[in-house]
């Protein structure tokens, strides 16, 4: 049985195949992949795009999508081993996993940190005890990394170059500003997928402060490594933008403020012009025609003015609507189910 949980627990070539998959699906939707099956979609964070791409996906595919939301719709759950039940939580995770594997044949986790200590955040606990105790395959659909997103994002780069071979491409990772301080899952999830597939990845940050965690950029020195790509750091934004054929903007806190957000504020706020605008995509590749893309949801005029959001050069649509078509082929590979030749 296989699991989701990051694109690093899976193989290139696998990778590939899903991507060739979702390319498949996006011609003809409409497949009896899933017939028969069940998907719970567990979900502790809100979401738009998540929620509606596996419940509309699962139905293209002849299956069926229950949308669990616990502490609303469903019972409050606890994850610690050994955990003394005695506060908000009804349910412990070990019977949660264990019930809905009997009523269904995958089941998907959506679960931020908690933004108070990143040493526990980091262990990923609520997934990864979804997929200890679960006894059929477990997705994640957002957790500390974001790896459909990932997928989504290579596919959307692939259909922009007309390429499946990015190899060589120059990538930018920018941090942006936000007024209040986010998850590093994108970022994570970006700088690991652009590496995987052998691009010449900058993360572009403030400063040091904004390294991702070192989980992070080790697999992505290691990517870059084995697939002949690149990946580096920089804080000069003239430099990072020059020549660059892809920007990715997100934004994330700095992990050595980690609930400590007070202290990190003012460092956020004087880094404002960190916004992708008009001059900084100017320096891109080919005249100014690099390619911009953002995971959404993306404040306007805040991460990215409207010029860039809605230039010909934005992939943030194409990007959002291949969450559809990466997440059917994930769903039907973990069931095991047949591609068309």
């Amino acid at each position: 049985m296989k699991h989701f949980i990051t694109t690093q627990e899976w193989s290139r070539s696998e990778l590939d195949d899903l991507l060739a998959h979702a390319t498949e699906l996006k011609r003809e939707p409409m497949q009896p992949l899933l017939e028969g099956k069940a998907v719970a979609l567990v979900f502790f964070n809100p979401s738009l795009r998540t929620r509606s791409s596996f419940e509309i996906g699962t139905w293209q595919m002849g299956g069926h999508a229950v949308v669990l939301e616990p502490g609303q719709g469903a019972w409050a759950m606890a994850f610690g081993e050994g955990e003394v039940m005695d506060g908000v939580p009804e349910e412990h995770v070990s019977e949660a996993a264990r019930v809905l594997s009997r009523y269904c044949d995958l089941i998907a986790v959506r679960a931020f940190p908690k933004f108070q200590d990143w040493s526990v955040d980091r262990q990923d606990l609520v997934i990864r005890s979804f997929a200890k105790h679960a006894t059929v395959p477990v997705i994640n659909m957002e957790t500390i990394t974001h790896p459909c997103q990932e997928l989504a994002h290579i596919l959307a780069l692939q259909e922009r170059f007309g390429t499946s071979d990015l190899r060589g491409k120059k990538y930018v990772l920018t941090w942006t500003y936000h007024p209040k301080p986010l998850n590093t899952a994108v970022a994570n999830s970006a700088a690991i997928i652009a590496t995987r597939f052998g691009m010449d990845v900058t993360l572009l940050c403030p400063d040091e402060r904004y390294r991702l965690d070192e989980r992070y950029m080790g697999w992505a020195t290691q990517n870059a490594e084995e697939a002949g790509g690149s990946f580096s750091v920089s804080h000069n934004i003239e430099e990072a933008y020059t020549g660059a054929e892809v920007v990715y903007a997100k934004s994330w806190g700095a992990l050595p403020f980690f609930g400590n957000w007070d202290a990190e504020k003012p460092i956020r706020d004087a880094n404002k012009h960190f916004i992708v605008d008009e001059a900084k995509m100017a320096l891109t590749a080919n005249g100014g025609q690099g390619v911009f893309s953002h995971c959404l949801p993306a404040r306007r005029n805040i991460k990215a003015t409207d010029a860039v959001m809605d230039s010909p050069n934005s992939l943030i649509i194409e990007e959002a609507e291949n969450r559809l078509h990466v997440q059917k082929a994930l769903l039907a590979a973990l069931v095991g189910a047949p591609v068309r030749a």
